[in-house]
């Protein structure tokens, strides 16, 4: 089974990334920075969350903190389910 963070990264990849543009982003950068995810990109992805991990995203957690970067997903995701 892969982790938390592989099926993320593959989720974006295959979403979000043309032409392997971007393919080697870390797991820290940003997405909005690197211009991989746009607000509407935010919204699958919350959806994406919401679906595969059985979480409910609050409106007051679509925050960079939580969805901005590999990290801030991975960690997110960790504390919600822990909840």
């Amino acid at each position: 089974m892969q982790d938390i963070k592989g099926k993320l990264r593959a989720f974006i990849i295959d979403n979000f990334i043309l032409s392997g543009q971007f393919a080697e982003f870390q797991d820290g950068e940003s997405f909005m920075d690197r211009h991989i995810l746009d607000s509407t990109g935010f919204l699958e992805l919350i959806t994406f969350l919401e679906e595969h991990f059985g979480i409910e995203v609050a409106d007051e957690e679509m925050v960079p903190e939580n969805l901005d970067s590999m990290n801030g997903l991975e960690a997110y995701v960790l504390r919600k389910r822990a909840a």
